[in-house]
């Protein structure tokens, strides 16, 4: 695994003289990922975020963790946080900040389960990659809630990307894209972005009830899903 974001959030930890961490893409320029970002405190994050750990209750699961913000929030307020990522680094930066339960894992090959909430954070839910990949995903992760528990997560509509030219093939909110840091990159992989209408559909075929907590005039949106009766 080329763990470069691993890389960049644990250098930034450790104050080894960071690089920008840049994100190519196939639709414009390349774009700067600011590292601080994922090092925010509670002060300076979104209203979409805070809402999202408000809600937050009983076991949590922490999916995509990145270098444990929302964790270490969440530990605080004496919550049961297990915090996943698929990055070896991400994971020891988690660790070396203070996350009690941080662990090496990927979403779609994870089995502990028993959990009230499942959190996906800063589009997290792009992990799906693709809509198919988006109802594989929360197949999967209904094992591993609670018969009352919860699937919390923000994404976007990014229809404003292609200025009224959709792309005719696939869907549009499945965008490539490839990090980039020092003289390290990953391979180009696909994040999903993913309007109202379209995960109200997916939810529903994959037996979920949504409903939307707080959305904006940008198309971004926070939401909530349940298993149905």
């Amino acid at each position: 695994m080329n763990d470069v974001l691993g890389h960049a959030l644990y250098d930034y930890w450790h104050q080894q003289s960071p690089s920008k961490l840049w994100i190519n893409n196939k639709y414009g320029p390349k774009e700067e990922m600011p590292v601080v970002t994922y090092f925010r405190e509670e002060d300076d994050m979104p209203d979409i975020e805070w809402m999202a750990m408000e809600q937050c209750r009983g076991k949590v699961l922490d999916i995509g963790a990145g270098a444990g913000s929302h964790a270490l929030y969440l530990q605080d307020q004496a919550l049961d946080v297990t915090a996943i990522d698929i990055s070896p680094l991400c994971v020891k930066t988690m660790q070396e900040r203070g996350v009690v339960n941080a662990i090496e894992s990927n979403i779609f090959s994870y089995r502990q389960g028993g959990y009230d909430t499942l959190l996906l954070l800063m589009n997290g839910i792009g992990l799906a990659g693709t809509i198919e990949g988006l109802k594989t995903l929360l197949l999967h992760v209904k094992t591993l809630l609670n018969r009352d528990g919860q699937l919390i997560f923000d994404s976007s509509d990014v229809a404003y990307l292609y200025a009224g030219n959709l792309p005719e093939q696939g869907y549009y909110g499945e965008i490539e894209y490839q990090y980039t840091y020092k003289k390290l990159k990953t391979e180009w992989f696909k994040w999903l972005y993913v309007d109202e209408h379209t995960l109200r559909r997916v939810a529903i075929e994959c037996g979920y009830l949504m409903e939307v907590l707080i959305d904006d005039e940008h198309g971004q949106y926070l939401t909530r899903l349940i298993i149905a009766s």
